[in-house]
């Protein structure tokens, strides 16, 4: 019991030390996807030149998304006329080349890890632009694409607002929420329950090169099996780290969490398994070989972070940088709070408005690039993905009473 309250503890003291960033991330991600629409984004990733993965990559970056929703939204683009590969570089860039993933990053781990993130992300990319094109055929694709209506146009975008832009603040956070919470319970509690050593039997140590790889080829499968995803997967990160798997290999983890099971059977649903399969064990081969590629430039520069002890800490709160700065976010998110309640726009529900909200998981869409659509006695709801649709379609009730 006393290591299950310290595991809690923990949880509780990483959650702490990085609510300033998680909010400021999200802030500045909600500032840029109010005013940048998705139809901007489809129509410069018409195909996979290298304008276009460097578009798809930047957008991306800068349209932070849970992996549910990044994948729904490839999807999106992909059967809306863009490019697959440029599509899939999409998504991996908007739920691991984001903001509030570094500054979660640095402060969790240390700042090797943020620019790793970068580096080996910018790498991967690279990785994925030279293989998918080869792995999954255009004749393949071709006999998967629906063809859907272009019937919304740029014109329809209205001028975008600050509160727009807090409706999606607000609403990557309700749509987070559950990832975030898993990923530091489940940090907090494996640091303080799992004992070393059967994390020294899981990865190996001590025998050079092979311990690197096998490191690597391990670590999207601790992914695979334990479900969290997009920023929630940093805290686990850190007590890997910490317990001794390699740089690499904390590395691939972090990447890997586009192939976590529920993604990989949403894979297989929206492109059939084989192109599920393809892309799965491409996502897994390129994640593992960017994480042992930016350990070897990392250990190449004398650059690899010294392992510490993940400890808790119990004097966080105080006259100290991280105190203060998660005040400034408390004020920031009031104000965020304060414009998605008073805005005469209503741009989460009114109907007049080019945004919806997702009663599902809480996001907020944009109408035009909504991933999925629902009518019920008369009106039109949206969703950011088709799983969310398919909740609301069987029982509207229990959604529209919320």
């Amino acid at each position: 019991m006393h290591n299950f309250l310290s595991g809690l503890q923990m949880s509780w003291w990483m959650f702490f030390d990085t609510f300033w960033a998680l909010v400021f991330g999200f802030v500045l991600s909600g500032l840029i996807q109010a005013f940048v629409s998705k139809n901007q984004m489809r129509n410069a990733l018409g195909d996979h030149s290298a304008k276009s993965v460097a578009k798809a990559s930047f957008f991306g970056m800068v349209s932070s998304s849970c992996s549910y929703a990044a994948t729904a939204l490839g999807k999106t683009l992909f059967f809306r006329g863009a490019d697959f590969t440029t599509s899939m570089i999409f998504a991996f860039a908007s739920t691991n080349l984001v903001i509030e993933l570094g500054l979660v990053l640095w402060i969790l781990i240390g700042w090797q890890f943020a620019a790793a993130e970068f580096i080996g992300g910018a790498f991967m990319i690279l990785l994925l632009w030279f293989l998918l094109p080869r792995l999954v055929s255009k004749k393949l694709l071709n006999s998967i694409r629906v063809e859907e209506s272009q019937s919304s146009s740029e014109s329809q975008v209205g001028r975008a607002s600050l509160a727009d832009a807090a409706g999606y603040t607000i609403g990557d956070f309700t749509m987070m929420r559950t990832e975030l919470i898993v990923g530091f319970l489940i940090a907090g509690l494996a640091t303080a329950l799992v004992p070393v050593s059967i994390w020294q039997r899981l990865f190996l140590t001590g025998h050079g090169i092979f311990s690197s790889i096998e490191n690597v080829v391990i670590a999207p499968l601790i992914a695979f099996i334990s479900f969290v995803c997009s920023v929630g997967n940093v805290p686990m990160a850190a007590a890997l780290w910490h317990n001794g798997i390699s740089f690499g290999g904390t590395v691939s983890f972090i990447f890997a969490d586009l192939v976590a099971l529920p993604l990989v059977l949403i894979y297989r649903k929206y492109y059939g398994n084989l192109v599920a399969l393809r892309l799965t064990l491409t996502f897994w081969f390129v994640m593992s070989l960017s994480g042992l590629v930016t350990q070897f430039i990392f250990n190449l520069f004398k650059l690899s972070p010294a392992r510490g002890k993940l400890s808790v800490v119990t004097s966080h709160i105080g006259l100290n940088a991280t105190t203060i700065l998660n005040l400034a976010a408390l004020l920031i998110l009031a104000v965020v709070f304060y414009l998605v309640r008073t805005s005469k726009k209503n741009s989460i529900s009114g109907d007049d408005s080019e945004f919806a909200k997702d009663l599902v998981c809480g996001m907020q869409v944009r109408k035009v690039d909504a991933a999925a659509m629902y009518e019920y006695e008369g009106k039109k709801y949206y969703f950011c993905m088709d799983g969310c649709r398919d909740s609301f379609a069987k029982d509207p009730i229990s959604y529209l009473g919320k």
